[in-house]
């Protein structure tokens, strides 16, 4: 399935819970609430290169290859290795504290993350 593509975000579900989980305060929430991130997607076969584009003109682009160990950078700047999966047309990778699948549903980029812990 081709994933490149310009996708601006249309909603969410759980958010606040998702991102108390995360560890974010309050205020960043709220800041974040109301963002409408878009994310550029290249595709080149195996090679990704991901972007999202957050108001004030802040990026973040990660470039990986399926199947290989690379860099990668969370929305918060922290940076990790990981190495990302597609099955099933979805692409899979986890981030230090959640995993995420992403998915082109229609004409839609279909992003879900999961958190790794419960409680806090």
């Amino acid at each position: 399935m081709a994933f490149s593509g310009k996708y601006e975000f249309e909603s969410d579900k759980n958010y606040d819970e998702f991102m108390k989980r995360l560890g974010l305060p309050s205020d960043a929430i709220e800041k974040g609430r109301n963002f409408k991130i878009v994310t550029e997607v290249q595709q080149d076969g195996q090679n990704f290169t991901w972007s999202q584009h957050y108001p004030g003109g802040h990026s973040m682009t990660n470039k990986f290859t399926i199947g290989k160990e690379c860099d990668m950078e969370t929305m918060g700047g922290k940076k990790f290795k990981a190495t990302v999966h597609m099955e099933g047309g979805k692409i899979e990778v986890e981030f230090p504290n959640y995993r995420q699948t992403s998915e082109i549903v229609g004409d839609k980029l279909v992003e879900v993350s999961v958190c790794w812990f419960l409680g806090r």
